[in-house]
C-alpha cells in the first residue's frame, strides 16, 4: 500500500484479553513508535488538541524529537484524546493495511485501559460514565426537577466544579421526569413490508440519553415510523451501550454491559428486525467497537449487521420505494452538523440527504468535530479546549445556508447542545432541533 492510496482502511480486532495489552512497558514502546510517526507527519495538527499537545512536547524537548520527551508526559497526549476516530478515518495515511499499522485512537484506548487497570481513573470519571445509574436516580420525578434546578444554579455549579471537577460554565442536559421507556406509545400492527435494502420492522434501542434526558426525540422517531406504517418494538430490556466506559478504558464494564445487551438484541436481529439507535455513539458501539472486541461472537456480529442509524434506515427505505414523501411543510434554513461518530460509520450523509428531499428546505452541512464528546467536554480541565475545538463549527453553523438559520441540528443531541452554547448570541432566533424532530415537523405540518 502506498501513502495516499485509495485502499479502504482496515481495523484490527482489539486484543483486549491478551495480558500484553495491559503491559505498561509494551504500551509505552508502542506509544513512542506511533508518536515518532505522527511527529514526522503532522497532518492531524488541526483535528483536536491531542496532536498539538504531542508536537508541543516534542518541540520543547532537548532533542526536538520524541526521544527527548519524558515518558511520563505521554499521558498528557492520551488524556487529550476522546476517541472521535477522525484521525484514523480522514487524515492518517499510515492506517492498516499500511505496514506502519497506525491506529492512533485504539492505541489511546489501550493506554486508557492500562491507566484504568492501574487504578488511576478519577471518581468523577467513573461517575460520569455510569450513565444508566445516574439517569435512573436523576430522572425520578421531583429529583429530576431538583437536579435540573441545581444544574442551572451558579452557586451549585461552582460547588460541583470544586467537588467533582465538572466545569461550572458547561450547559448540562436536563433530566426528564418522564422516561421514554415508560411513556412510549405501542406500535400500530402494520403489515411488515420488507425491502431489498431494509427489513420492514424495527426494534428501538432507546439509549441512556434518549431515555433519561430527551425522550421527545424518541417519540419523534416513533411518530415517523408510524407515519410510514413501519411496525416497531422498543427492546424489552437494555443497559448502557458501553461507549462511555470504553472511552474511560474500563473494558471490564464494557464486557458486563455487552453481556446484558447483546443476547437481547441478537434475538431481534435473528427475527428480522432492523435495530435503530438514535444516538450515533451508541450506533457506532454496536456497529464497530463491540465487533472489534468480540470478532468471533456470532450474536455480536448479528447485531452489527442489523444495526442502523435512523436516517441510514429511512434513506434505504426511500430507495426501496417504501418511504412516504408527503411532506406538509418546509423547514426553511437548517444548519446541520455531522457528528464524528456518524462519519465513522461510513454510511454517507444520510441525514442531509433526507432533509434536502423536503421541499422548502435548505441545508448547510458542517462536517467537522464540535469538540464535546460524551463526557470529555464537561470536565473542568478540558472545557476550554472543547470550546476551542468547536469554534470553527460554531461560526459555520451561525452563518447558516444563505443567512442566519431557522434551525440548528445535529444527530448527536449533546453536540447540538454544545454548538448552541458555543454560538451564543450568534444563534439569533435559530431553534435547536434534532433531525428526527425536524423530519416529524415536515410530515405533520
Amino acid at each position: 500500500m502506498k501513502e495516499g492510496s485509495l485502499e479502504a482502511p482496515t481495523r484490527h480486532p482489539l486484543d483486549w484479553r491478551n495480558p500484553d495489552f495491559y503491559d505498561p512497558a509494551k504500551v509505552e514502546k508502542e506509544l513512542e513508535r506511533v508518536f515518532e510517526i505522527c511527529h514526522g507527519c503532522r497532518r492531524c495538527v488541526n483535528l483536536c488538541t491531542a496532536f498539538p499537545t504531542l508536537f508541543d512536547l516534542v518541540d520543547a524537548s532537548s532533542t526536538m524529537e520524541v526521544d527527548g520527551v519524558a515518558k511520563r508526559d505521554f499521558a498528557k497526549v492520551v488524556d487529550q484524546c476522546y476517541l472521535c476516530d477522525m484521525c484514523y478515518m480522514t487524515k492518517c495515511p499510515y492506517v492498516p493495511p499500511h505496514p506502519w499499522n497506525v491506529d492512533f485512537p485504539h492505541l489511546m484506548l489501550r493506554a486508557k485501559a492500562v491507566k484504568f487497570k492501574n487504578g488511576e481513573a478519577k471518581l468523577r470519571d467513573k461517575l460520569l460514565t455510569s450513565t444508566d445509574a445516574i439517569g435512573k436516580l436523576a430522572a425520578i420525578p421531583v429529583v429530576a426537577q431538583t437536579v435540573n434546578f441545581m444544574n442551572r444554579n451558579a452557586l451549585a455549579r461552582s460547588a460541583m466544579q470544586g467537588i467533582l471537577g465538572v466545569h461550572k460554565d458547561r450547559e448540562l442536559p436536563p433530566y426528564s421526569p418522564s422516561r421514554f421507556r415508560r411513556s412510549f406509545r405501542k406500535s400500530t400492527p402494520f403489515r411488515v413490508q420488507d425491502g431489498k435494502l431494509t427489513p420492514g420492522k424495527v426494534a428501538i434501542f432507546s439509549t441512556c440519553y434518549m431515555n433519561y434526558n430527551e425522550p421527545g426525540m424518541g417519540h419523534d422517531l416513533l411518530a415517523v415510523l408510524d407515519h410510514n406504517q413501519i411496525p416497531y418494538e422498543v427492546v424489552e430490556q437494555e443497559a448502557c451501550c458501553g461507549m462511555p466506559k470504553l472511552e474511560l478504558g474500563d473494558l471490564q464494564s464494557v464486557d458486563k454491559l455487552k453481556q446484558r445487551n447483546i443476547p437481547v438484541l441478537a434475538k431481534y436481529a435473528k427475527d428480522g428486525f432492523a435495530i435503530l439507535t438514535p444516538v450515533p455513539s451508541c450506533t457506532l458501539m454496536f456497529k464497530q467497537e463491540l465487533p472489534l472486541m468480540y470478532p468471533d461472537d456470532p450474536d455480536t456480529l448479528a447485531v452489527r449487521d442489523a444495526m442502523f442509524d435512523p436516517f441510514e434506515y429511512f434513506v434505504s427505505r426511500k430507495k426501496d420505494n417504501l418511504l412516504k414523501t408527503d411532506f406538509k411543510r418546509g423547514l426553511g434554513k437548517v444548519s446541520y452538523h455531522i457528528p464524528c461518530h456518524s462519519r465513522v460509520q461510513n454510511m454517507g450523509q444520510k441525514t442531509r440527504e433526507l432533509l434536502e428531499a423536503i421541499p422548502g428546505t435548505t441545508v448547510k452541512t458542517v462536517e467537522r468535530c464540535a469538540g464535546h464528546d460524551g463526557t470529555w467536554g464537561v470536565k473542568e480541565e478540558y472545557f476550554a479546549n472543547s470550546m476551542k475545538i468547536g469554534r470553527p463549527v460554531f461560526r459555520q453553523m451561525a452563518e447558516g445556508p444563505d443567512g442566519a438559520p431557522d434551525y440548528v441540528s445535529s444527530d448527536c443531541p449533546i453536540a447540538g447542545r454544545h454548538i448552541m452554547q458555543g454560538m451564543g448570541a450568534d444563534a439569533g432566533t435559530a431553534q435547536k432541533a434534532h433531525p428526527l424532530t425536524l423530519l416529524r415537523k415536515a410530515y405533520e405540518g
